[in-house]
């Protein structure tokens, strides 16, 4: 049996989030699958950032239910963080401490076994080896974004989450890091959850497209078949389709 048919890593249940007057998610309901690359869409404004911190536990919903690898979300939340991550180039690390100092700081965050040995192996695989001991600050975008995938997968995540992961760099590095992506889920069947306003990246990595407007679900399918359902060739003018309110092509 495929793994993805399996009980879904995460499952959101009319999930919602009220900020005094302001709603910024408006009862969402969806499953990722194991081993599924998801992209989750939308303007500024959508609700995708605070749907990303119900995931992690780090925002309470005002109703709804979250649950995350069998963890109910932020009560259990301490269950199940050491098998999660996040990666975002917005969220930068101590710029003092050196590429090794961060890393052993998130590790022992995270419980990781074999620290330094995890370090070296990551490390060697993200060609990071010969910057170890340089400190973060003194870094290139690509090279403190290849630091930022090293600190996301330190604990080997069964679930990454990711904000913009290539947001800022050149065609070259992004491709690498998609690529590094791609074969992290491969060989170790973790589920993603991408936002990114990269179409492009989203149709390389993601088998799933979920549009949020307002705080709500718009669209939810395969890239295919939004692309057939709206009549259009590229996800970016969905985007736009979806983000302008046009309406989507009559079904023949």
């Amino acid at each position: 049996m495929d793994a993805r048919t399996l009980d879904p890593i995460v499952t959101a249940d009319r999930l919602a989030k009220v900020y005094k007057t302001s709603v910024a998610v408006e009862g969402i309901s969806f499953a990722l699958a194991r081993g599924s690359i998801t992209g989750l869409l939308g303007g500024n404004g959508a609700g995708k950032t605070t749907t990303i911190a119900m995931l992690m536990g780090l925002v309470t919903p005002t109703s709804g239910s979250v649950r995350v690898l069998g963890a109910e979300m932020p009560r259990e939340r301490y269950r199940v963080l050491h098998r999660m991550n996040f990666e975002s180039p917005y969220v930068e690390m101590p710029m003092r401490l050196t590429i090794r100092q961060n890393l052993t700081v998130f590790g022992m965050l995270y419980g990781v076994a074999n620290l330094a040995a995890r370090i070296a192996a990551i490390a060697a695989e993200l060609e990071l080896t010969d910057l170890l001991d340089r400190p973060t600050g003194k870094l290139s975008a690509g090279q403190k974004t290849r630091v930022s995938l090293a600190k996301a997968l330190i604990n080997t995540p069964d679930l990454l989450l990711l904000d913009e992961p290539t947001a800022s760099l050149d065609p070259d590095t992004a491709d690498w890091v998609r690529a590094r992506l791609e074969r992290y889920r491969d060989t170790h069947g973790a589920t993603m959850l991408i936002a990114s306003h990269n179409m492009a990246e989203v149709e390389r990595l993601c088998e799933r497209v979920i549009f949020m407007k307002r705080g709500r679900i718009e669209d939810d399918d395969t890239p295919a078949r939004l692309l057939a359902r709206y009549g259009r060739e590229t996800l970016e003018e969905v985007f736009l389709d979806v983000a302008r309110g046009r309406d989507r092509q009559p079904t023949r």
